[in-house]
């Protein structure tokens, strides 16, 4: 089975657009890795981008100091709440308690 110039005149228009699809498809891959930085590698498995370990070194030493600094932000802010949160209570009830206190004073102050 042979194909002739009708079929193959059929055929061509599909045949690129496919082919202009996976390369953008391609193209659109290797953009997103690389923005999220995920390595980029050749047909071999070498890594091409970070070009430099001491590029991903430099990267991970970033990220694990900001990730100490907003751990002790978070801790900071767990001790402020548990402050926060007994002052709440604790002036809360106190208040509750005076209010009844104000009742039954008022109550007894009451004569009929």
């Amino acid at each position: 089975m042979s194909l002739d110039y009708t079929t193959v005149d059929l055929l061509a228009p599909v045949i690129v657009m496919v082919s202009a699809i996976g390369v953008c498809g391609w193209i659109l891959n290797n953009w997103m890795r690389m923005r999220h930085g995920y390595p980029l590698e050749n047909s071999w498995g070498k890594a091409i981008y970070p070009k430099r370990d001491d590029e991903a070194q430099g990267r991970i030493q970033l990220l694990t100091q900001e990730n100490a600094q907003l751990r002790a932000e978070m801790g900071s802010v767990k001790d402020r709440l548990a402050v926060v949160e007994r002052i709440v209570t604790d002036q809360g009830f106190d208040v509750a308690r005076q209010i009844e206190a104000l009742r039954v004073s008022g109550r007894d102050g009451k004569t009929n």
